[in-house]
Order: structure tokens, then sequence, then C-alpha cells
């Protein structure tokens, strides 16, 4: 499997390395990076998820990629697409996600890799749909779903979380094929 490597003016997605972990383990363990996550990463599991991120991406050929600022080589998070694997309402999906450390915020490279990400999944992988959701009061998050042009479809439960616990209402945003090519 050929491995997608998108790039957009400012930033590159890319296969996962073993640099990229210790600035990723900081983030999943700064509060601001994770306050709409049940938990802080501990530096283990943070490890577990470039793990898995990286072989997914060597199966399929794309993933949730690193993103690497092109005129630093800096590590600044993740950006990309995902087929989630908890029993979600709207399953089987693919979700297009990002998580980026804090420094990196405000800046437009959510949006810009996100767009870059969509033209990979109606362009490449030839996907009918691509969904996001987080927690309801994920503001910024929902702030660039809607500037790559999804629109929001509901609340839902989020099934993996406690019914006791407050990120537990989420909210769903679809884009489709024809919606993007519009």
């Amino acid at each position: 499997m050929a491995i997608i490597e998108p790039e957009t003016d400012r930033l590159l997605l890319r296969q996962w390395q073993e640099k990229d972990k210790e600035p990723f383990a900081a983030l999943n363990s700064d509060p601001r990076v994770m306050k709409y996550f049940p938990s802080l990463l501990s530096k283990a599991k943070s490890d577990s998820v470039v793990d898995r991120a990286k072989t997914l991406i060597m199966e399929r050929g794309w993933g949730f990629w690193a993103a690497e600022l092109k005129e630093t080589g800096a590590f600044i998070g993740f950006i990309g697409l995902h087929m989630p694997t908890d029993d979600l309402p709207f399953s089987p999906c693919v979700e297009i996600g990002w998580r980026l450390a804090h420094e990196h915020w405000g800046k437009g490279y959510a949006t810009e890799a996100a767009l870059a990400a969509l033209s990979v999944g109606f362009h490449q992988l030839l996907l009918n749909e691509i969904v996001s959701f987080t927690a309801v009061g994920n503001l910024r998050s929902q702030a660039v779903m809607k500037r790559i042009g999804m629109t929001m479809s509901g609340n839902f439960e989020h099934p993996v979380l406690p019914k006791e616990s407050p990120l537990r209402q989420h909210c769903l945003y679809r884009l489709t094929r024809e919606q993007y090519a519009a």
C-alpha cells in the first residue's frame, strides 16, 4: 500500500516517526489540549497512540498523520482521517480529526490541513461522506468543522464515556461528497 502524505502551503502530513513521540506525549499531557477528553494521556498511552496510528497508515496508506511545519520541521500534532472502532450511532464511518499542541492554535493549521485531508478522502479514497464529532462544549473544534464546510447533524451520547461524564454529550458534523464538490 502506497502511503499518502498530503502537503499544504505550510504543512506536511506524514507518517509518524520515533522523534514525534516526545512532543506528542507533551501535548497529550497538556490540560488545555486535553480539556475535551476524559483524561490526560500517560507517556506509555501516548506512545501506543503513535504506534497504532503508524500501523494503520502502513496498512491503509492513510490515517491520522503527524503534522509537521515545513518551514522548521517542527511536529505540531496530528490531523487526518480515521475509521472509529467505537460503536457509534453512525458507524461505520470515516472521521476527520485533529489534535495540535497549544502553541500552534489560532494559526489556521487545523483548517488548512483538514482541507487537505478532505481532498484525500473525497478525491483519492472516493469516500461518500466524512464525519467529525466532539464534546458539545468544544467550540474551537466545531469552528474548524464549520470552516471546512461540514454541517451540524445533531447530538449523541458517546457510548465509551460514563453516563455522568460532562463530556458524554457530543455533536456530530457531516460532509458528503456532493456537498464537498459544490
